[in-house]
């Protein structure tokens, strides 16, 4: 049981720290606006690119970790990115922080990205002797 939690927690700590590091070099470098201004509709897309790519990652991660059944793992990893996003989308509904679309993005993509996560390390795993 912990190495089941240890997995999913390892996967979204993974996700939690690459995303904010990657959003915290963009700021310093100028493509993204001071923390205080919103961003717009392309940085906005900018943001659920990289954070697409990071989240399969992590599940990857959680499915790898995983003691068994890894797909089952990175779906949980999936549901806590859902359970997340929809108090990140609650926060921030009227701070101006962005398009509205974003937030909702993230917690449409999460399981979809968790499941790909979790096939991709599956299809390498089998191919292993």
């Amino acid at each position: 049981m912990k190495r089941s939690i240890w997995a999913v927690i390892a996967g979204a700590l993974i996700i939690i720290v690459v995303t904010t590091l990657v959003d915290a070099v963009l700021h310093v470098i100028g493509v993204f606006p001071p923390m205080n201004r919103p961003i717009n509709d392309a940085l906005a897309l900018l943001a659920t690119s990289y954070r697409i790519v990071i989240s399969v990652g992590g599940a990857w991660l959680t499915a790898r970790l995983a003691p068994d059944k890894p797909m089952k793992h990175a779906l949980i990893l999936g549901l806590v990115g859902v359970v997340l996003g929809l108090v990140g989308v609650a926060a921030t509904w009227n701070l101006g922080l962005g398009p509205r679309w974003y937030p909702i993005s993230l917690v449409v993509l999460a399981i979809p990205q968790c499941w790909l996560g979790g096939k991709l390390y599956e299809m390498r795993s089998r191919k292993r002797p």
